[in-house]
């Protein structure tokens, strides 16, 4: 299998490691993501999905482009597979989730809470006799604080958005016409593929001129939910989840066997890995209407980014002068 596991390069200047990518910060204000293979869950490493780095960079992409009439993101270029240089971005506090049915599994997701009796959710009120994945009359926005200090996410309204001075009324209008329009050009792409895109979330930023910037990734299968449209009127009338790239196999294995959050993770068997890798690539597919390739060149995923990113080493720009 290759797999990339970490991608640093003492070569780079500025390393921060998150769970899943690997960070440089260039001295011209520009940022490298590498997105490895790894795959979180439960606040740690469980494993890693051969391709998934890849996948989740062009699918990124896909949707960058595809979006970019709608409003500016941080994107500068692709020097390889897993790698999109982007630019360097203050991140709002606030996080964009953008939701067309009454789905969800969190404990802030607009079904967990109207199972309990909620009807008071993120400034808006919603009526009895809402069915589970029902399709919502439009689309809805609820965003969460976002907790930078590893802390819970906590729902949060618009008001309460610029009352308490996260975002200001002028970010915030920003913000929502820009979720709401990257969300429809996604259900749209997604219907003409045979998908729902049912709900997302979006990261902004703002550059040093204060503009605001579409940020981290965009309409992947890590950042949203999609169902297989065919699937859903059957579905909605039985009340079972419509067909969806469920990638939650490794989640769900891991936690039949441990408490992940305190034992130590037992042997992931590699059928489930290769399993998990094929929904990966096939959500690609279906998602962007392209055949996945993998990039197959040098010896390892790493040896092959390092030359790709040879230019950039002992902190230039990759500039030419």
């Amino acid at each position: 299998m290759r797999i990339l596991s970490e991608a640093h390069f003492p070569e780079l200047p500025s390393y921060y490691r998150g769970k899943v990518r690997e960070n440089y910060d260039l001295p011209n204000g520009e940022r490298i993501i590498i997105s490895t293979d790894r795959l979180s869950a439960f606040d740690r490493i469980l494993t890693c999905i051969p391709y998934k780095g890849q996948v989740l960079t062009q699918t990124a992409r896909y949707w960058f482009e595809e979006t970019a009439d709608i409003c500016p993101n941080h994107v500068v270029s692709y020097p390889d597979p897993n790698v999109v240089i982007g630019k360097r971005l203050d991140i709002l506090p606030v996080e964009i989730v953008v939701r067309g049915y009454l789905a969800g599994t969190t404990g802030t997701s607009i079904l967990t809470q109207y199972r309990k009796g909620v009807r008071e959710m993120y400034g808006i009120t919603f009526p009895d006799g809402l069915r589970d994945n029902e399709k919502l009359p439009a689309p809805i926005i609820t965003p969460t604080s976002k907790a930078f200090d590893g802390g819970h996410d906590e729902p949060l309204s618009p008001r309460e958005i610029v009352e308490t001075g996260l975002l200001t009324q002028e970010q915030w209008d920003t913000l929502s016409r820009y979720a709401l329009a990257l969300f429809a050009r996604g259900q749209e792409r997604a219907r003409e593929r045979g998908l729902i895109l049912v709900d997302t979330k979006y990261e902004f930023g703002t550059d040093e001129s204060g503009k605001i910037i579409l940020a981290d990734e965009i309409h992947t299968p890590d950042s949203s939910r999609y169902w297989i449209a065919a699937t859903y009127p059957d579905s909605f009338e039985k009340g079972t989840r419509p067909e969806s790239f469920d990638k939650d196999f490794v989640r769900a294995w891991v936690a039949d066997r441990c408490d992940p959050y305190k034992d130590d993770i037992p042997e992931i068997p590699g059928a489930l890995i290769e399993q998990t890798s094929n929904v990966y690539i096939r959500a690609f597919e279906m998602i962007t209407g392209r055949t996945f390739v993998p990039d197959d060149s040098y010896a390892t995923p790493k040896d092959r980014i390092r030359a790709n990113l040879a230019p950039y080493f002992g902190g230039s720009d990759g500039k030419p002068s």
